[in-house]
Formats: structure tokens, C-alpha cells, sequence
């Protein structure tokens, strides 16, 4: 893929920078609006529902970034968009569990939700030990390792599927009066705009990179990662207003599953070996940090109802503050030299 900002001075790329960022959380909301719309219009539950639909929305951003980050050869960027985000995303969850309740907030997500929790644990552990071990095994030049993380995901998510909660949980749902004619349409120009922005995105990026001598890696965690996370921190935060606690909370952990698959897909379009081999110190870093938010949030569903309100909101500020110790180690490891 042609990257039309390989020529472009730091200046321009900070500006386009931050202008498909703003486009990316722009769109992003608006694709949480819709694919939650159809989800409503198509009557299945808000876990999968989450899940699938808004988490599929609301991580398109990663998915053409990390596209576009393989193709001009910087699987490093991928890698750090897709650990970083995850990691981000368990921030977004604590904070916005304890902005609306703590504990309530916890005890209204269904126990159904820990299929989908340990779904996402396994991925990611997957992912990290993939790219310590650094297996060269490909089929067709896709690694060995994405297309065990595919099979994985479908196994994961029919037993999701198979073991989400009743339609009870959607008696308030409401689609706000949107046809599903113009859920479609909509939902269908909006990715678009999210497909050019993470592109504009992601070449940006790499040309911040390339010009300040920051790694690419640290970016893809940081900069990028935060910024593809939006989508996620407008969708959870409407589903908290709305007291669908499940379909904040499976938007969340959905995406994290999610996440981990677009490494998969990336794959396919990077010809010079398999993307999470080229994990450096950072992206370890970002991902045990994750994986154990993630495992960490699961146990705070499994003790809601055990566990009283001063232990819950502990809990969930220690997530907080791991997140962000995770971000300034990771800044600081992949500071440039001088």
C-alpha cells in the first residue's frame, strides 16, 4: 500500500495526526449508534450484542490501522495498537464502573459475561506467548499462530453465543426510532470514513516515528492505541447511561477479543514473516499488563455479590493505576536516545 505521507515534514504528519484522530472518535461514536441500532432491530441480547456488533464497530479503527501499519512495514505499530488497546480498555471499564456505582455497576452485568472474560484472557495470553516463542511456521505465508488464534475466537464465541443470557435483559432496548434500512446505510458509510481515517491514521503515525526516533512500537501503545480506543470510551459510557451495564461491559471485553484477531487478519497482508514476531520489550509489557486487567476484571465479576462496595472500588482503582504506571513505563522504555 502507498504511503502518501512517506515524504511529508513532522509538522504535517502531527497535523494529520491529530485530524484523523479527531475523525476516528468522531465516526466511532456514531458506528456504537448504529451497530447498537441493528443489534437492537435484530433482538439478540445486549452480551452478544456487545460482543459482536459494537465491539466489531468500535475496534474498526484498529482493524484498518493495523492494516495499514503491515503494509508499510511496520508490524511494530500493529502490535502495539492492538496490546495498547487492550490495555486501554480496562481502563475505560474501571472508570466508568466507578463513575456509575462501583459495585452496582458491577452487579448489573449478567454472570454469563465470564465466558466472553475468559475468552479474552486466553487470546491475549495466546498472543504474548506467541510472540516470546516466535514460532517461523506459516501456511501459506500466514502464521501458524494467527490461525490458531482465528479457531480459537469462532470456538470462543459459539460458546459465548450458546451460553449468553436470555432476551430479559433487553426489555428497554430501543433502536430511538431508526429503520433498519438506514441502520444498514449508515452503519455501512460511517465504517468507511473509519477505514480512511485509520488509514491517514497509521501513516502518520509511522512518519512520527520514523522522523522523531520515538519507537514505533511505543506509539502504536500509546498515541494510536489511545486513539482507536475512543469508540470504546463513548460506547461504554452511552450503555452505562442507558443502565445496560452488559452491553458496556461485553463491548468492552468483546473488543479485547476482537483486538487479538486483527493480528490475525493483519497477517495476511504482511509478507515478511508473522507479525507478533516483531514484539519488542514494549509490546511485552503492554500485554502481560493487560492480560492480568483483564483476568483482574473478571474476578470482580465472579466476587460482585461477595466483595463489599470499599473492596470493589479499590479494586477498580487499582486497575486505573496500573493502566496508567503500564503507559509511563512503556514511555519511558521507548523514549529515543540522545
Amino acid at each position: 500500500m502507498l504511503n502518501v505521507l512517506s515524504g511529508v515534514g513532522l509538522p504535517v504528519a502531527i497535523v494529520i495526526f491529530l485530524a484523523s484522530a479527531v475523525a476516528v472518535v468522531f465516526l466511532g461514536t456514531y458506528l456504537a449508534k448504529y451497530g447498537d441500532a441493528l443489534a437492537s432491530l435484530t433482538g439478540l441480547g445486549r452480551m452478544f450484542v456487545g460482543s459482536i456488533l459494537v465491539a466489531l464497530a468500535t475496534s474498526l479503527p484498529e482493524v484498518s490501522n493495523n492494516i495499514t501499519a503491515v503494509r508499510i512495514d511496520n508490524p511494530e505499530l500493529a502490535l502495539g495498537d492492538v496490546l495498547g488497546s487492550n490495555m486501554f480498555n480496562m481502563l475505560i471499564l474501571a472508570v466508568v464502573a466507578l463513575l456509575f456505582g462501583g459495585k452496582r455497576f458491577v452487579q448489573r452485568v449478567a454472570p454469563e459475561q465470564g465466558y466472553l472474560i475468559v475468552l479474552a484472557a486466553l487470546l491475549t495470553g495466546m498472543a504474548v506467548l506467541f510472540a516470546l516463542f516466535k514460532s517461523g511456521v506459516s501456511v501459506w505465508q500466514v502464521g501458524i499462530s494467527s490461525i490458531i488464534v482465528l479457531v480459537c475466537y469462532l470456538i470462543g464465541m459459539w460458546i459465548v453465543y450458546n451460553r449468553r443470557p436470555s432476551g430479559a435483559d433487553d426489555e428497554n432496548a430501543d433502536a430511538n426510532g431508526i429503520t433498519l434500512r438506514r441502520a444498514w446505510i449508515m452503519f455501512i458509510l460511517v465504517s468507511l470514513g473509519v477505514i480512511v481515517s485509520g488509514v491517514l491514521l497509521a501513516q502518520s503515525v509511522d512518519r512520527i516515528a520514523h522522523v522523531t526516533g520515538v519507537s514505533s512500537g511505543v506509539l502504536g501503545i500509546l498515541a494510536v492505541a489511545l486513539v482507536t480506543s475512543m469508540p470504546e470510551i463513548s460506547a461504554t459510557f452511552a450503555a452505562a447511561r442507558l443502565g445496560a451495564a452488559d452491553l458496556g461491559f461485553a463491548g468492552v471485553y468483546g473488543s479485547c477479543v476482537f483486538n487479538i484477531t486483527i493480528l490475525a487478519y493483519a497477517d495476511f497482508f504482511y509478507r515478511k514473516g508473522v507479525v507478533v514476531n516483531s514484539a519488542e520489550p514494549e509490546h511485552y509489557i503492554a500485554g502481560v499488563i493487560a492480560l492480568g486487567l483483564i483476568v483482574w476484571g473478571g474476578l470482580l465479576l465472579w466476587g460482585r455479590n461477595r466483595l463489599p462496595q470499599p473492596v470493589t472500588v479499590s479494586a477498580l482503582a487499582l486497575m486505573l493505576m496500573v493502566t496508567v504506571a503500564g503507559a509511563i513505563w512503556v514511555a519511558m522504555l521507548g523514549a529515543p536516545n540522545t
